[in-house]
């Protein structure tokens, strides 16, 4: 990730977070009440953060193994199905019709390769004809297997619990063998955040790195969870790659929530001073100023800072901070360079 993108990302949260002055600040010549946060310098990877779609793990998609006219579909987009449920089905008239033929046809080569066999024993039919009554009987009975095969594919029973993510056909549409006519969302196997990373982003992500998922739907909830599979190829219509992230304590989450999800990779870190964002203001491209306390706890000094990324609550600070034990978060828009300040428990 560029510095420019990283700061790009940077400049809503730390505005957001900027502090309103809901009351007069003090007194020119009083110290500010405020309060501190320690300087914590630790190595720590850049994270990855881009946007996505949340879905169950498995989306199986229904269809009819013949083509045909359907007959009805039980269930809407949203509903929750069980394993077993009838959820569509084709106009069985013709389908019907066909395994009776078929049915029809298998007893009646049964019933001439019974004939035959009574007129072999009797020296009457050749072996010939006793060998194609027996072809005759497994044909019939083949095409019987057939029938019955496809009767019972032109209904689509649900192969798991889950819910009906999309449907795409309705009674009296004609469709063909195959073509999905629903869409089963099976949780089953978890839920997933599905986000499509660059290149340059993909490389430094690896299987089990942390993320946390955050939902504008949502405001004040971050669910945890894992990178769980990353794609070996890139989508040829995007050219991005394709990254799932198990959450493992997700409720019962609609499908198709778009949120953000920052992934924290566990190679390629870099020593940094992590600060809250609550202490940095004026954000100006990769630049911000942060208050820190002076050595005698009872001044501050202005200083400019250089941001390199945001990491959960925290501004990682690659320079401007040497030397800084604590800086100032709430009170800080009231500062100047120099004031004098009150530290608050």
């Amino acid at each position: 990730m560029s510095r420019l993108s990283a700061v790009v990302m940077l400049l809503p949260a730390l505005a957001a977070c900027a502090r309103i002055r809901s009351e007069a600040p003090p007194a020119s010549d009083a110290p500010v009440p405020v309060h501190i946060a320690p300087v914590r310098v630790e190595a720590v990877a850049r994270p990855v953060t881009v946007s996505g779609i949340l879905g169950p793990k498995q989306e199986v998609p229904l269809s009819f193994k013949l083509g045909g006219v359907v007959g009805r579909v039980e269930v809407d987009e949203g509903r929750s199905v069980r394993a077993g449920d009838t959820l569509a089905a084709l106009d069985l008239s013709e389908i019907d019709a066909g395994v009776t033929q078929a049915r029809s046809a298998a007893e009646k080569a049964a019933r001439d390769l019974a004939r035959v066999q009574r007129l072999y024993a009797d020296s009457v039919a050749t072996l010939q004809q006793l060998q194609d009554a027996q072809t005759g009987r497994d044909v019939a009975a083949a095409e019987l297997q057939s029938a019955s095969f496809n009767r019972r594919f032109a209904v689509i029973v649900a192969p798991s619990a889950g819910v009906i993510l999309r449907r795409s056909a309705e009674p009296g549409q004609l469709v063909q063998a195959g073509a999905p006519v629903l869409i089963l969302g099976s949780r089953s196997r978890g839920t997933v955040f599905r986000a499509g990373l660059a290149d340059r982003d993909v490389v430094r992500v690896r299987l089990g790195d942390g993320a946390v998922v955050q939902f504008d739907a949502l405001p004040g909830r971050a669910f945890s969870g894992a990178v769980s599979q990353v794609a070996a190829a890139s989508d040829p219509l995007t050219g991005t790659y394709r990254v799932e992230v198990a959450l493992s304590r997700a409720p019962q989450l609609v499908s198709g929530l778009v949120g953000r999800v920052e992934i924290r990779p566990r190679t390629a870190r870099e020593e940094v001073a992590l600060v809250p964002v609550e202490a940095v203001l004026e954000a100006d491209g990769d630049r911000a100023t942060v208050f820190a306390l002076a050595p005698d706890g009872r001044h501050v000094g202005r200083k400019t800072v250089t941001v390199a990324f945001l990491v959960g609550d925290h501004v990682a600070v690659a320079a401007g901070l040497d030397g800084v034990r604590a800086v100032v978060t709430d009170g800080a828009p009231y500062l100047n360079d120099g004031s004098a300040v009150r530290v608050r428990p």
